[in-house]
């Protein structure tokens, strides 16, 4: 399920985006994605190729990867996303919900770190 009227545009700087053409209220489901599951170690072969970004960990124990259908590998990441995503591990998908009202043409983003306001450094904002 995915809401007919997001649309993805390029953003410079920032590659491909989310937007909707109507205003999304909070609280509202946008998008349920069914998910690829993978074991760990084909992981490891996903890491060296371009699907490295885009894999999420998977499972109760985070012994797996998904890689996830629909717009979920689009949405941009923000510390203080406009929407979260909830893993349901025994259906296998992903769902994306907004929490709070997102004016249309707004980039719909989600928290990497998978709670929507958590400030943790995610990978490529890690200076090494």
């Amino acid at each position: 399920m995915i809401l007919p009227y997001l649309y993805m545009a390029e953003v410079e700087g920032k590659g491909r985006a989310m937007f909707s053409r109507r205003d999304i209220a909070a609280n509202l489901v946008i998008e349920i994605a069914p998910v690829i599951v993978m074991p760990y170690h084909e992981r490891l072969l996903l890491d060296k190729t371009a699907l490295h970004n885009y894999i999420f960990e998977w499972g109760y124990k985070k012994d797996m990867c998904c890689m996830a259908l629909g717009y979920i590998p689009i949405y941009n990441h923000s510390y203080s996303s406009n929407c979260e995503y909830e893993m349901d591990y025994d259906k296998d998908i992903i769902t994306v919900k907004s929490v709070r009202g997102i004016p249309k043409g707004e980039e719909i983003t989600i928290n990497y770190n998978g709670v929507w306001n958590d400030t943790k450094k995610i990978w490529f904002d890690v200076i090494e």
